[in-house]
């Protein structure tokens, strides 16, 4: 009688996640290929459709784990109210904008917002990973509001300063990250920074 079958033990998600990260980043959503994902991982293609059902959940967990690393950072940076809140604006904006060309994190909201119009299960998991964000600067301008370190631009209360900011930095990013020439980080941070004070009333003396 033969000897029974070791069944390897299933990776860790996190493992998964981070090999997906790194191979989308690399060739994009269209060339990843569970088999080959699968090999990569030493697990079965059909193992990872049992777990994620498709490339398109494979990705929107991928980006929600991604993006919860980076979470945990961004909470614990602007909890710092030993800081002023323009140096926690400054750290907001430096942890949202690509590091440069090719940042895996951003390359996968690409891939995301690329599928989205055809997929209604990554429109529909988008915004609980967008909320964290939103809810985060939304926090951090209604304090330098309350204490008197923002001013108040027009009537606009500040979820929707936040998502002006927000749509800003978008806007910065993705150039950044797809690697258009004459696009840097440096100056992607002179720019998001310059807006963000006018945006967000910060007087001249105190953005210096």
């Amino acid at each position: 009688m033969a000897p029974p079958r070791t069944r390897r033990p299933a990776r860790p998600r996190e493992e998964v996640y981070a090999a997906a990260r790194a191979a989308i980043a690399e060739h994009g959503l269209a060339r990843l290929t569970m088999a080959g994902l699968g090999q990569q991982l030493g697990m079965s293609a059909g193992h990872l459709l049992y777990y994620f059902g498709s490339k398109d959940q494979l990705l929107l967990e991928t980006l929600r784990w991604s993006e919860a690393q980076l979470g945990e950072r961004r909470t614990r940076e602007l909890a710092r109210h030993d800081l002023p809140v323009i140096e926690r604006l400054a750290r907001y904006i430096d942890l949202y904008l690509p590091e440069g060309p090719g940042d895996p994190r951003w390359i996968l909201w690409i891939e995301v917002w690329s599928r989205s119009p055809g997929t209604a299960e990554l429109r529909q998991g988008q915004p609980d990973i967008e909320t964290p964000w939103q809810n985060d600067l939304t926090a951090l301008i209604t304090e330098g509001l309350t204490t008197g370190v923002l001013t108040p631009v027009a009537d606009t209360p500040a979820p929707a300063r936040a998502t002006q900011l927000r749509a800003l930095l978008d806007g910065l990013a993705i150039p950044l990250a797809i690697g258009l020439p004459a696009t840097t980080r440096p100056q992607a941070t002179a720019h998001a920074t310059s807006a963000a004070h006018a945006l967000l009333g910060v007087p001249a003396k105190a953005a210096k």
